[in-house]
């Protein structure tokens, strides 16, 4: 039997994290999923057996910060699965790590093996807690922690650039650095630092999602009308993208595979 459930942050805390999302399963057997990058980070805990990526053959932490990816990943569950997962808005984990999230590239990170006490805390507490309610309480009072210190003066300009990246088919680096008021140089390595990833291939990443966002509402769309819709050169431009992210060209995909996406459906 399969739980999931979503979870709306506190307003304080909703302009930094998107939801919450907790998972149990206690089905029998082996099951195996693909994950596609999503273009935000998450922080996860295990309650439960964790899950191994085989993409990688290795076991996920029990707790731990899950930076941006860069391509699929391949994970394998062995049923007794509880997680509790933070999704952060694509510009502000590093508000709450306070280090460069660009370090964090293709890694799951140990919550254990960074130097962060009160981190370190929270997850021993999420171990322990009774139930998840009691979970999300003690996860929302930590994040509401890291907020007494300034945010930094250039957040509000990331949070106008994803915003714009997030309603433009076509866009350049020169265009968002203007919305960002900083040389393209300076931009790159701000947004570098704070999402996680270049511009280049986060652009790249939502336009992944907002081609599985039109696969999910509009099944019936043609290849060459969707890459057109998504802002790709053309049809073969759409299946090398969606290849290299996915490891399907978008018809294999759907032959697998319910097309969703994480970043425009929640």
């Amino acid at each position: 039997m399969q739980t999931f459930r979503i979870i709306q942050p506190t307003p304080a805390l909703s302009p930094f994290i998107r939801y919450y999302w907790i998972l149990q399963d206690k089905s029998d057997g082996k099951v195996t999923q693909r994950t596609l990058p999503t273009g935000c980070m998450s922080l996860v805990f295990h309650r439960g057996n964790r899950l191994k990526v085989t993409t990688r053959n290795e076991l996920q932490p029990y707790s731990f910060i899950c930076g941006q990816e860069s391509g699929y990943t391949d994970v394998t569950s062995t049923g007794d699965i509880e997680m509790i997962v933070v999704v952060f808005q694509p510009y502000a984990a590093k508000l709450f790590f306070r280090m460069p999230t660009s370090l964090l590239r293709d890694k799951n990170v140990a919550v254990a093996d960074i130097e962060n006490v009160a981190l370190y805390d929270l997850s021993r507490k999420i171990e322990d807690s009774e139930n998840h309610d009691i979970c999300i309480k003690l996860i929302e009072e930590y994040l509401c922690k890291c907020l007494i210190y300034e945010p930094p003066y250039y957040l509000p300009r990331l949070m106008e650039v994803v915003h714009h990246i997030n309603n433009s088919t076509q866009t350049n680096i020169g265009t968002l650095a203007d919305i960002a008021c900083l040389s393209e140089k300076q931009f790159s390595r701000i947004f570098s630092e704070n999402i996680g990833t270049t511009p280049k291939d986060f652009m790249r990443i939502v336009r992944l999602q907002r081609t599985l966002s039109i696969m999910q509402h509009n099944q019936g769309i043609g290849f060459a009308q969707l890459s057109y819709e998504c802002g790709y050169t053309d049809q073969s431009h759409m299946i090398k993208e969606f290849r290299r992210f996915s490891g399907y060209s978008p018809k294999e995909y759907l032959a697998h595979f319910a097309p969703f996406s994480d970043y425009f459906t929640f």
